[in-house]
């Protein structure tokens, strides 16, 4: 294969630069697998373009998958909208979570409880807690922040399709060290030792809960919860919302709505998925571990998706509210519904070919290992998987590049385990925070998805705090490597630096704007929306 060098890092940084600048992600993504294909070919490349984007779909079975459990999400949300759900669960929710604050904590603990798979957390979140906080005035992009920044953290730090993976990576990390299979550890257990130096996912959980409970904010997000207090507006006027279900579907003409057209369909969609991901990794033999790692997540979504939406229509057809001719003409107007989140989502797995065929990830990762020092190691390996992210789109490739390579150098350069332990849970962390700073990841797309944001204005406004994050995060690994002080006592340290400069730098940025830092504290109910909001 040729090698790209410096330039295989163009196409990745063009897309992105040129989303946030002109906030069109499709036509930046395109671009940016065009501009892959000009240096790939040395010409036009628009062929390689094309063959780049039809192999996102047509040469990965996990790719589609996910499309079709989209796809079938799509179809649910627009079966529990007619039938009236979305309205019984907002009016429910109202009566008992009346300020910004009881939405905020209720959205941050249901990311912390959906920690199996981080696409269905953000779909069971994202759909349950929208209608509310547009009730109260919270902006599309806070909540597309709470969602995002619960659902992937959560995942890394539980049983989950993340840990899965990673376990796998942890497995080919130590097979390079050419240690005897006497002497490698279980690869469970080096998970579990490195859970405390996953510092960015732990701490952007922790984050999640000091915004929501200090009712502050600063930056853009700041902007956007003025905006949606002041004028009841919760996206930018000129936004481009992933997904507008009212504006798509129209109202539902439904009186007395249930909650059951609500509840039961997010209860099938959990029950489904958990029991068809137990099956789909059981054995006679195998152990309870076993059955959770060797599991098919993506199969076990499609099927939850599915039963999500059989449930709607065993729902409408019982009621008598929905005919079986309107749930067909109900699923496929939410298949629709998804085709923005669609596009963005096979044009970002297109990147992902590019960057693969320019081998970005693998010159990345070179010009990193040359840093040596094991002092700086954990520090080095979080910043390159997170580079590797955010120029990659995904946290999984990310995993699958790094993690194999830093496993052996923590083994080469202190032949401990404790060091192997502090690189993976490295990894995990740059690998997440590449993911929250960057629009063409697909899990940043799927929360922007599933909350009704716009994609750039998402991304924009939660940057602030995931560079704050991986900020403390960095410095925290720094002290580890330097001091191998117990990792456990750093991460409250962690806590109380970002609990300050939350106070901090939204006292600084209001007093800059003239307003009162508090201006959308948590304690006091946002206004609700009346027909003069239109």
């Amino acid at each position: 294969m040729a090698e790209f060098g410096a330039l295989s890092l163009v196409p990745p940084l063009f897309a992105i630069g040129l989303a946030i600048i002109t906030r069109k992600a499709v036509l930046s993504l395109f671009l940016g697998v065009w501009s892959g294909g000009v240096i790939y070919t040395g010409g036009v490349g628009l062929g390689q373009t094309f063959d780049w984007i039809a192999a996102a779909v047509g040469e990965s079975t996990f790719h589609a998958q996910i499309l079709i459990f989209t796809l079938l999400l799509g179809s649910a949300v627009a079966m529990i909208w007619q039938l009236g759900g979305s309205h019984a669960v907002r009016d429910w929710a109202i009566a008992r979570l009346d300020t910004r604050r009881k939405v905020g904590i209720v959205t941050w603990l249901l990311g912390i409880l959906l920690f199996f798979d981080d696409y269905a957390n953000t779909a069971v979140v994202g759909s349950t807690m929208r209608d509310v906080s547009d009730h109260l005035r919270i902006s599309r992009e806070k909540l597309s922040y709470l969602v995002d920044s619960t659902a992937a953290p959560v995942a890394t730090l539980g049983i989950s399709s993340w840990v899965a993976f990673q376990l796998s990576m942890i497995e080919s990390g130590y097979e390079a060290t050419g240690l005897a299979a006497s002497e490698v550890p279980d690869a469970f257990a080096v998970f579990l030792r490195s859970i405390p130096y996953n510092t960015y996912a732990i701490l952007a959980v922790a984050m999640v809960g000091i915004v929501v409970l200090s009712g502050r904010d600063y930056g853009e997000m700041l902007t956007a919860e003025r905006r949606a207090t002041t004028t009841g507006e919760v996206t930018r006027e000129d936004a481009r919302p992933m997904q507008d279900v009212a504006a798509e579907l129209g109202e539902p003409n439904v009186e007395n709505p249930k909650l059951l057209a609500f509840f039961l369909p997010i209860g099938v969609l959990i029950a489904v998925t958990l029991g068809t991901a137990l099956y789909t990794g059981y054995s006679p033999d195998a152990s309870l571990y076993d059955t959770i790692v060797d599991a098919d997540y993506a199969v076990a979504l499609i099927f939850g998706s599915f039963g999500m939406v059989a449930s709607t229509y065993g729902i409408g057809i019982t009621t008598g509210r929905l005919s079986l001719g309107e749930s067909v003409d109900t699923t496929i107007d939410g298949f629709g519904l998804m085709l923005t989140a669609v596009t963005i989502l096979v044009l970002a797995w297109s990147i992902g070919n590019v960057v693969e065929a320019l081998g970005t990830g693998e010159y990345v990762g070179r010009i990193a290992g040359q840093v040596l020092d094991p002092a700086l190691l954990p520090v080095v390996v979080l910043f390159t998987g997170a580079f590797i992210a955010f120029s990659t789109g995904s946290s999984w490739g990310t995993m699958g590049i790094v993690t194999p390579i830093a496993v052996p150098v923590a083994w080469d350069l202190t032949g401990g385990h404790a060091m192997v332990a502090a690189v993976v849970g490295s990894v995990f962390s740059g690998a997440i925070f590449g993911d929250h700073a960057s629009p063409i990841s697909d899990t940043t797309v799927l929360s922007a998805t599933f909350t009704g944001a716009d994609l750039v204005d998402h991304v924009r406004t939660q940057l602030y705090y995931a560079v704050t994050v991986v900020i403390v995060a960095a410095a925290l690994l720094l002290v580890w490597g330097v001091t191998r002080v117990n990792p456990w006592l750093l991460l409250p340290v962690g806590v109380v630096t970002l609990t300050g400069l939350v106070y901090g730098l939204s006292s600084l940025d209001a007093r800059r704007r003239g307003i009162e830092p508090t201006e959308t504290d948590g304690d006091r109910p946002g206004r609700a929306l009346d027909e003069t909001d239109g």
